[in-house]
This record gives C-alpha cells, structure tokens and sequence, in this order.
C-alpha cells in the first residue's frame, strides 16, 4: 500500500510540475505577471514567494494551476481576488486554469495575458501541452537507450493463452505456433503493432482473423477495453530465444549463460520461440534442467535450477514458477535512434488514444472504460513493483494521456482556451468576458462530471461490478 501511494504522489506530482511549468516559463517569457505557480488544488499547505510570484503546494493533488493575470473569465471560478485562499478550479489531470491578477499601471496591465498578441497567448496556453509531450518523448528516448527496445515481432503467434481468451474467441485457442496473421477485421496486418492496433480499434462485434496456410477464425471483438487487452496479451508473438541480458546473480549467471546465447532446446523441448523457453522455465521451479545452447556456432549444454518465485494469476490464485534472470533479444539504439523512438513511439500512443477518444463518442466504446484516481493509483503501484523500466514508461504514457485530455475543446482545459483564441482570430476580436465566464462554467460543470463518472467506474471496478 505505501509503494502505491508513493508511486500514486510521484506520478501525478512530476506529470502536473511539467505542465504547469511549460505555461510558467512561457508565461514568463512573453511577460505575463504570474502571482501564483500552485501544484495541488484547494487551500494551499504551504508556500513561499519569490519576486512576484508565490510558489504553493495544496491539499488535493489532482491537479494544478498557473495564475495569470488578465484571464479575466476565469475570476469568478477561482472564488475571489489574489489574496484569497479560496480554492482554485484548476484541475490537471484534468485541466489547468489562471487568474486575474491585481496588475495595477500602466505596467501592470501591459503584463495582463490579454495584452499579448494572439500567437503568445496561443503558444501560452499550449506550453503545459507541448511539456507533457516532451516530457513523453524524452523519458520513452531515455528508456530505449538504456535498457534497450524489443524488437517488433512480425504477425506469427507463437502460443495462445487460452485461458485469458474473452468470450467469442475460443476458436483461437486452435491456431498453430508459428502460424501467420495475415489480417483482421479486413485490415492487413504485417506486425504485431499492427495486431494491437486493429484489436484496440476494430468496433465490437464479430470480425474474421484471417491466417497464411490455415483456415479463418471469427472473433468477438469485446467493447471493454480489459477485455481487449487481455485478447491481445492471449495471443503471443513469435519472439526469437536470443538472450539479450543476463540478471546479476541470478540462475542463468551462476549457470554460465551469456548474452547472445541462442537457446535451442529446453529440458529436451524444442525451444521455437522465447515464449516456449519461459513456459518451459516457470514448469521447472528449484528442478534442475538442461538447456541446449548455440553460442556463435558452438552447440552447449548447461545445466540451470530456476529460482522459485511466486505469482498471482488473473484468477487470483497464486502460483509458484520458475526463474533464471535472462531478458529476450533488445535493440539499443545511439542517441539519434532513441530520439526517433520516443518521437515515434509518442506520436503511435497519441493516435491510439485519439482513436478510443473517437470511440467513446461514437459509442463504440463504453464509457465504463474510462478510469479515474484509483485506477491510476493501482497502475502506479503495480508498474512501481515491476521495476524504474517499467514505472517510467508508465509516466510517459500517463503524460501522453494528459497532453492529449488537456487538448479537448472543454473551455476550462487547455484545449477550450485555443478554442477561444480561434474564435477571436476569426472575429477580429474576443468573445465577451461575461460569455467566457459562461462557457468557463459550464467546461467546469462537464470536466467534474467527467471525474465523478470515471470515479465510479473505479469503485465498480474495485468491487467486481
């Protein structure tokens, strides 16, 4: 429970500091007063000044905001004048909001957000925005140039986990090991990006998996996006048994194995696939086996006891299996390589995401899909345990998410506040205060119904319904 919550502060704490700072620095730099820079929302639990600004951390730590001085609209929302504690109605995470400054002069009012040109408020209110990408693209580059990347497999299943097959895919569980998916849904796939992407974006309902040298399957296409992950995760990729790293101290180290390692049987098993070396493995807990290795052309037999460790299946159950601490084949591209990822890697999300968004409001998808504090909560926890690999890929994709909810047409998010600086671009002058107020309030009302409604999926969730 402390890993999750600290996991949770972490998460949350680090992705709202980086949006919050991309409109702070940005402010600042086309000289905006900013009388206030608060991570946290509501009353503030302590805080300090620096030159005109003061920098506060509040009670509720779902979002954040940045108070800038001339958003006018904004003034009625945050409960009063600068000097009040009231709360504020930034809500990243969520949204993020400003507000009015007491900006006395003449020099006071040329750093009001209004007295700046239309593409400095545009860049203004996009650098929260634009921060969570970076932020994104830089942590995925971070991550492939020190741990690697796994290559992509190709479209061929190795094994299917037939037991987390959803209903309507049962005959799925018949497909061979090496066979080919040449297409789904009528969509031709070549890798297994392509299977994930068909799968997360086919609507629900029955679609035909077609395969090269065997006969079609139809599958129900589930609308529940749990269910879908867990159809994807029942088919495995045909991933080569190269061992890429050897763990410190585990199994596989004492037993002499090493990177580069091609393993070619397995306790008298053919080894086709890293997935058939792994099922193979966990059956062998704290038994002795042999494994048959290619070493640069030399053929090795090197005898392994898996370390015992214990699990917790789908079902609940625990279960002990076998480890010997080798990671599957990895690329570990220079500099410029691991930039091209995570600009890439970034940009795949984002179009996923676009593409369940897109389902959602076409009804597609259900809205009992959407997750709130307690799911991210539970992810942070457990990405936390998996190791700093995995807990900052989770960050990334979370700030992905944020850009990408932080772009809705919803007046009080980012994306409404473009909306407004459009409106004005093509009127030749702004919307009136008291309309912005208007449709402030009422992205206010739908951002917090949108938060009560994902709520209640997580406490659904949380208790099986």
């Amino acid at each position: 429970m402390l890993i999750t919550i600290l996991a949770t502060i972490v998460v949350l704490g680090v992705l709202i500091l980086v949006h919050e700072l991309g409109h702070f620095v940005t402010a600042k730099a086309v000289g905006i007063s900013v009388p206030r820079f608060s991570i946290g929302l509501g009353p503030k639990v302590f805080g300090f000044r620096r030159g005109e600004t003061e920098y506060v951390i509040s009670w509720l730590p779902f979002g954040g905001y940045v108070r800038m001085a001339g958003m006018d609209e904004l003034e009625a929302l945050e409960g009063g004048k600068l000097d009040d504690d009231a709360t504020a109605t930034g809500l990243d995470g969520g949204s993020d909001l400003g507000l009015v400054g007491e900006a006395g002069g003449a020099d006071g009012r040329a750093r009001t957000f209004e007295s700046k040109s239309l593409p400095a408020r545009a860049l203004v209110i996009s650098a929260g925005v634009i921060m969570n990408a970076v932020f994104a693209i830089v942590v995925f580059a971070v991550v492939a140039a020190v741990w690697g990347v796994e290559p992509v497999p190709d479209a061929r299943v190795s094994s299917v986990i037939e037991e987390m097959l959803p209903p309507g895919a049962a005959g799925l569980a018949n497909v061979g090991e090496g066979t080919r998916i040449t297409s789904i849904a009528g969509q031709s796939v070549r890798d297994w990006n392509d299977v994930r992407g068909v799968i997360a974006t086919a609507p629900p309902g029955p679609v035909e998996f077609r395969f090269e040298g065997a006969s079609p399957v139809t599958v129900e296409i589930p609308d529940s996006d749990e269910a879908r992950a867990e159809l994807f995760v029942a088919l495995q990729p045909m991933v080569d048994p190269v061992v890429s790293a050897v763990e410190a101290g585990s199994p596989a180290e004492a037993a002499g194995i090493r990177s580069g390692d091609r393993i070619l049987r397995a306790a008298g098993e053919p080894i086709p696939s890293w997935q058939r070396l792994v099922q193979v493995v966990q059956q062998h807990p704290e038994q002795r086996i042999e494994l048959e290795i290619d070493r640069g052309g030399s053929v090795l037999t090197i005898a392994v006891v898996p370390a015992a460790a214990t699990v917790v299946q789908a079902d609940g159950v625990e279960q002990t299996i076998g480890r010997i601490g080798v990671a599957p084949p990895r690329n570990r591209p220079g500099p410029v390589g691991a930039l091209a990822y995570g600009v890439r890697h970034t940009a795949e999300i984002t179009g996923t995401i676009l593409g369940f968004l897109g389902q959602l409001v076409t009804g597609n998808v259900s809205p009992r899909n959407l997750g709130g504090p307690i799911m991210i909560g539970q992810l942070s926890g457990q990405v936390a345990r998996a190791g700093i690999e995995q807990f900052l890929n989770f960050m990334a994709l979370f700030s992905v998410n944020l850009a990408v909810l932080n772009l809705l047409p919803i007046p009080v998010l980012d994306g409404g506040q473009l909306v407004f600086l459009g409106i004005e671009a093509v009127r030749g002058r702004a919307l009136s205060v008291e309309s912005r107020m208007r449709l402030t309030q009422a992205g206010l009302v739908i951002v917090v119904a949108l938060m009560v409604w994902a709520l209640a999926s997580d406490m659904l969730r949380l208790f099986g319904l």
